[in-house]
């Protein structure tokens, strides 16, 4: 008991660094002021020392080590806690406390150089950046272990388990079953509801429409808030402080509307994990793949439904009553569902966006793999997009600089997109099998499939593994072939 209470004492104190830096992020990537950057990356710097040696400590260390030649004599939650807690203490102990902080550091400053970068379309500017955080991630993965392919210990950290084995068998999957049905669907779109699309909307009625779905979705707001960045994203630090934020674009007013809703997928998890968990390791999502399961099924099986459309088509026309002229709940459904080649992730549709992240696979696997450098890199992005979609981009905007990922040293996190899409599908057919989805939507009650989740797989946070949860929600193993029966279902009906 006193080896528990002693590990117990150090987790809380680390995470009470590690709140104060997740606060540091939130406000850089929100309102901080752009002049309070250099002094907010040395006292980022500091606070990551401190972390560093916390979590390095030969006190820590021997404690989880302890804990672990003990691990049959512990509790389940404790077990998954400690085996938790030595794998990261594995992964981190070998990296140099210098190394870390100049990590930490250029991680920080590499937010503010990507921002530029983008509003510029200036890759040039970032360049040396990436080189650095790649170089550092491939160096941190060989202290880990040196006899695995770095990328494959990347990947594992996002999803537990996955390598690029698993991700090869199940990408092919995709390119197999899947792909030609994308080709077929997307020489029969057309143009029909683009005036729907791209009309102008003021973006203080977005931000309306944004804050009307917070409460729709049942989103408790005395636990967390909606603001703007230049990439939307969900940052939590509790289930009682879970913030998103969204992006607003005039000319685009999709944009707005499902980042809302994905970040909301990612949102409602957090804020239903057991609050039982805090003070331990496995207070958060379980995994990313698992992550995005639920941001991607709110925003395509709930927000991209007819259902959804038919319930709130009324509010959207009264902040846009000109823009919505004439159209009705079914064209905001098949305008929402609008499938073509397209060159932006965060935009893509549903059924084209694994297409997207194969590419962002494909490219970080030859990255680390040394068969593409930060030179290179354009020119192979826009080879592989026009490859796989027939279409190229214009400028580095519409192509390596569109994503906020790697700025933030998330390399191994793209594949989990396409994987959390998979999970999703799996998990709409076992809900299906137990709630009218359609009916709860039309009535306003979103909070009853919210209900759902956090009985079936929130309240865990990371006590369970993604295989554990799937099998607990599904009643079996992960299987792709859901994911593309709800594609074909879902398109093969939209454009007949």
């Amino acid at each position: 008991m006193e080896l528990v209470k002693k590990f117990r004492e150090m987790i809380k104190k680390m995470k009470a660094y590690q709140y104060a830096l997740t606060i540091i992020g939130w406000d850089s990537n929100t309102e901080a002021p752009r002049n309070t950057f250099k002094r907010r990356s040395e006292m980022s710097g500091y606070l990551s020392k401190e972390l560093f040696g916390l979590r390095t400590s030969k006190e820590f260390q021997d404690t989880v080590n302890e804990l672990y030649a003990k691990i049959d004599n512990l509790d389940d939650l404790l077990q998954r806690e400690v085996k938790k807690a030595k794998k990261e203490l594995d992964k981190i102990v070998n990296i140099p406390e210098d190394e870390f902080v100049d990590y930490m550091r250029l991680i920080n400053d590499s937010q503010i150089i990507w921002e530029d970068a983008k509003e510029n379309d200036d890759y040039e500017s970032f360049k040396p950046n990436l080189k650095k955080i790649i170089e550092y991630n491939r160096k941190f993965a060989l202290y880990y272990n040196d006899q695995a392919n770095p990328y494959d210990t990347m990947l594992d950290d996002f999803e537990e388990g996955m390598t690029t084995k698993e991700y090869d068998h199940f990408f092919n999957t995709l390119k197999e079953d899947l792909v030609p049905f994308v080709k077929e669907i997307v020489k029969k779109s057309n143009d029909a509801y683009n005036d729907l699309r791209s009309k102008r909307y003021p973006k203080e009625k977005q931000r309306e429409f944004s804050q009307y779905l917070l409460d729709e979705f049942a989103f408790n707001r005395k636990s967390g808030l909606l603001k703007e960045s230049v990439h939307p994203f969900t940052w939590n630090t509790s289930p009682e402080d879970v913030r998103l934020t969204t992006k607003y674009m005039e000319n685009y007013i999709f944009s707005s509307i499902y980042s809302t809703i994905h970040e909301l997928g990612h949102a409602t998890y957090e804020q239903q994990i057991s609050t039982d968990l805090d003070d331990t390791l496995l207070n958060g999502g379980t995994s990313m793949g698992i992550h995005e399961s639920q941001s991607r099924f709110y925003e395509n099986n709930i927000g991209r439904s007819l259902a959804f459309w038919e319930t709130h088509f009324d509010k959207f026309k009264e902040l846009f009553p000109e823009q919505t002229k004439g159209y009705k709940a079914e064209d905001m459904f098949k305008a929402s569902n609008h499938v073509e080649a397209s060159l932006i992730r965060i935009e893509a549709d549903e059924l084209t966006y694994p297409i997207h992240i194969m590419l962002r696979y494909d490219i970080e696997r030859m990255m680390f793999n040394g068969k593409v450098d930060v030179d290179t890199l354009p020119k192979v992005w826009n080879d592989l997009i026009e490859e796989y979609l027939g279409v190229r981009p214009k400028n580095n905007v519409e192509g390596v600089l569109q994503d906020v990922h790697w700025s933030g040293g998330m390399l191994g996190y793209f594949p989990t997109y396409a994987l959390g899409s998979a999970y999703s599908a799996q998990i709409y057919y076992a809900m299906k099998d137990e709630l009218d989805i359609e009916q709860l939507i039309k009535d306003h009650n979103i909070k009853e499939i919210n209900l759902w989740l956090k009985d079936r797989m929130h309240q865990y946070g990371s006590a369970k593994t993604p295989k554990e949860l799937i099998e607990m929600i599904s009643g079996e193993a992960f299987n792709p072939d859901y994911y593309v029966r709800y594609l074909k279902e879902k398109y093969s009906k939209i454009y007949n």
